[in-house]
């Protein structure tokens, strides 16, 4: 009877998450955005009208056109294709560099709040360590060391962003530990990791969730910033913030070369901080209503 009270709760909070996330407009707007540039991504031999590494210098720096509607770059390269693979790279960028740091930071988390004492100490002090750097500097100085590479890139910004996910679990983990339910799971002899697997990180889904979405946005940010700078995907990759590096040299005679992969990066961002905010407006239980 309790596991069945357990599940229709489970569900009842579920599917008030889901009617709040609904009803927030913005947030609907923003899973549109999302939803475009992530199926854009997926689908980019199908939607992409052209190959994004085909060169023809004769088509260099050309305006918008029917055969080319966001232009060329300064190789003769469609924009609007290169800004759909791009999306690739940069999505993927975003996604990989959060996924390290949720594995991370998770691990962290939880052995530092569950276990506690001075385990829990020195886990936070290493973390407080890292916070003190700035998180684009400690990218740029991991990427420096390890070279620029996609890869390279992932594992930098996935790092500094662990300190994030570790005090985010923490904190949650130091108050459902605490809770009835998991001392009565202990009376009963159920083993720690048992507990912490199915009672301790489920509790925890929340805040979690939120924080992975806006990072993912703040992950795609410190991608293109970084490849701007040279240290992430090398030429001919398309990649936004290698895109926006090499148009600035044409801002007065070609902006377009420029600007539209401003504009992908400005959006996307847009949209995952959209999304998340939208998660956590309806998984906070004090903004539900009926």
């Amino acid at each position: 009877m309790a596991a069945i009270n357990n599940k229709i709760k489970g569900q009842s909070q579920f599917t008030l998450a889901y009617r709040q996330f609904r009803k927030n407009k913005g947030a609907m707007v923003g899973l549109i955005i999302v939803c475009i540039f992530v199926l854009s991504a997926i689908f980019a031999p199908l939607i992409a009208p052209y190959d994004p590494l085909d060169s023809n210098l004769e088509m260099s720096l050309k305006g918008h056109s029917v055969e080319h509607p966001l232009g060329t770059d300064e190789q003769g390269r469609d924009i609007l294709s290169r800004i759909i693979w791009g999306g690739r790279v940069s999505l993927a960028i975003g996604v990989v560099a959060v996924f390290i740091a949720m594995v991370l930071g998770v691990f962290i988390g939880v052995l530092a709040g569950y276990v506690g004492g001075k385990i829990d100490n020195a886990l936070m002090r290493f973390m407080d360590i890292l916070i003190a750097f700035p998180g684009i500097l400690l990218a740029m100085a991991i990427v420096s060391a390890l070279g620029p590479s996609t890869i390279n890139l992932m594992i930098a910004i996935g790092i500094y962003s662990v300190p994030m996910f570790a005090r985010v679990i923490r904190s949650s983990v130091l108050s459902v530990k605490e809770m009835e339910f998991i001392e009565a799971a202990r009376a009963v002899g159920v083993s720690h990791f048992k507990i912490v697997l199915t009672h301790v990180l489920p509790n925890c889904i929340g805040p979690f969730l939120v924080l992975a979405t806006l990072r993912v946005a703040t992950a795609i940010l410190a991608g293109a910033g970084l490849s701007f700078l040279g240290m992430g995907p090398q030429p001919p990759t398309p990649e936004w913030g290698a895109m926006l590096s090499s148009g600035r040299t044409y801002l007065r005679a070609a902006p377009w070369v420029a600007t539209y992969p401003g504009f992908a990066i400005m959006f996307v961002v847009l949209g995952f901080n959209i999304l998340g905010d939208g998660i956590r407006d309806a998984l906070d239980p004090k903004l539900k209503t009926d």
